[in-house]
């Protein structure tokens, strides 16, 4: 298949973050017939460094053994261990490039209309499960870029990592291991589209933004709300509470900052003090120092709030990455080597992120180890925006990335460059 057809059959089937089984044995049974060393499950993942695991990982896993996935992948993926990382040595001396996709898709129901993935027959076959932030396109991206070194004809070695769990800040650092990264010099991380047209390519990113993702759980004791209120602990009005005090802390004096409540849940009925309340909830700010500090008031307020109400409040961290930060020799080296790219007509240092992504976990170890690292992005004109109901990618920016990528491994950057103005 080529990188069209690949994206287009990942497209339909979309997993969920640490429940990929069915696309991560399909890219371990692919690399492996190419002569890729493939390496999958506790080889690759730090079970214990994953953030926010689904409390049911059995079912798809059981799901993926009745559709006749490969069991001897899925056999080390059960329990949401689904991270694969290829290696290939290339057939004369040089550096080792690492390059990052990630797998997961997003809890969201594709729209039936006006939408080219289901007028042309590519259209989820999972309800409410969708690829709209383009991991679809990323993944195709390694499988393809996979199947042109497959004849070793570049320099050096190249790992390619395939992430599960980037939605929510949770896979990434579980991967960013030694057995992984070691002897690692450059790491290309990349994203398609990110506001930026088609034939468009950034060397880095910059303005992304540290966050932490937290489920706060407010455990009261019901009571009968006309009979006896006051024996009770009311759970949802410390949850209020608490969704106010952390949208009133005071900002960060030189970093940009974001605190969202995004989910506030609290079963219950008319007539009856709440015992429970759940929020669900983020920090973000430009620096990650400054990211720290917001997560510890933050704490600090859910903690205040729960005294003040007589509850207990339990604090769970579901995702977390740093700031992304690129070299800027790679910087420079992509935004070179993109000009010569066909289809590329504009080629660029950085693009500003607000975001957030965990690929920074990966980038940072590979700094520390005394290697480099970017998130490059692609450009793609996209019909709505990432994390819609009608998300698209332009496909020809597929190939664009495929080539971007292959010229990176074939062309390794050179190492003690001006650094970038």
């Amino acid at each position: 298949m080529d990188v069209i057809a690949w994206r287009r059959q990942l497209h339909q089937r979309p997993e969920l973050g640490f429940l990929e089984y069915r696309t991560a044995s399909v890219v371990a049974e692919h690399l492996e017939g190419l002569g890729f060393d493939v390496r999958v499950g506790e080889r690759v993942l730090d079970r214990e460094a994953r953030l926010g695991v689904p409390e049911d990982t059995e079912s798809e896993w059981r799901a993926a053994v009745e559709e006749g996935y490969s069991r001897a992948a899925l056999d080390h993926m059960r329990g949401g261990m689904t991270g694969v990382v290829a290696r290939l040595d290339g057939n004369r001396p040089g550096p080792t490039t690492a390059i990052r996709a990630d797998l997961d898709a997003l809890p969201i129901r594709e729209a039936a209309t006006d939408h080219l993935p289901s007028a042309a027959g590519f259209v989820s076959e999972r309800p409410g499960v969708m690829h709209a932030c383009g991991h679809d396109g990323h993944v195709a991206i390694g499988l393809e870029l996979a199947h042109r070194l497959a004849s070793r004809d570049f320099p050096g070695s190249v790992r390619l990592i395939f992430q599960p769990a980037e939605e929510g800040l949770r896979g990434a650092r579980a991967m960013a291991i030694p057995e992984n990264l070691d002897g690692v010099d450059d790491l290309y991380t990349f994203h398609l589209g990110m506001g930026a047209p088609s034939g468009a390519v950034f060397g880095g990113v910059h303005g992304s933004l540290a966050s932490t993702k937290l489920r706060a759980t407010f455990r009261g004791r019901a009571a009968h709300a006309g009979l006896a209120p006051e024996t009770g602990r009311n759970a949802l009005l410390a949850a209020a509470h608490a969704t106010l005090a952390v949208h009133a802390l005071v900002q960060h004096g030189t970093a940009d900052t974001r605190v969202n409540v995004g989910s506030f849940v609290a079963p219950g009925t008319t007539n009856v003090i709440a015992p429970l309340a759940e929020l669900r909830l983020e920090v973000r700010a430009s620096e990650t120092a400054a990211c720290e500090d917001l997560e510890a008031r933050t704490r600090a307020a859910l903690d205040a709030a729960a005294a003040m109400f007589g509850v207990s409040c339990e604090v769970e961290t579901t995702g977390k990455a740093p700031s992304v930060v690129c070299d800027p020799e790679l910087v420079r080296h992509v935004a070179e080597v993109a000009t010569g790219v066909p289809g590329v007509d504009r080629a660029d240092a950085l693009l500003h992120d607000g975001g957030s992504d965990d690929a920074s976990w990966l980038i940072d170890a590979v700094r520390d180890a005394g290697g480099r690292g970017t998130y490059l992005v692609v450009g793609s004109d996209l019909p709505s925006g990432h994390h819609s109901d009608r998300f698209d990618l332009d496909e020809r920016s597929l190939t664009i990335a495929v080539d971007l990528l292959e010229r990176l491994v074939r062309d390794p950057a050179s190492r003690g460059r001006s650094p970038l103005r």
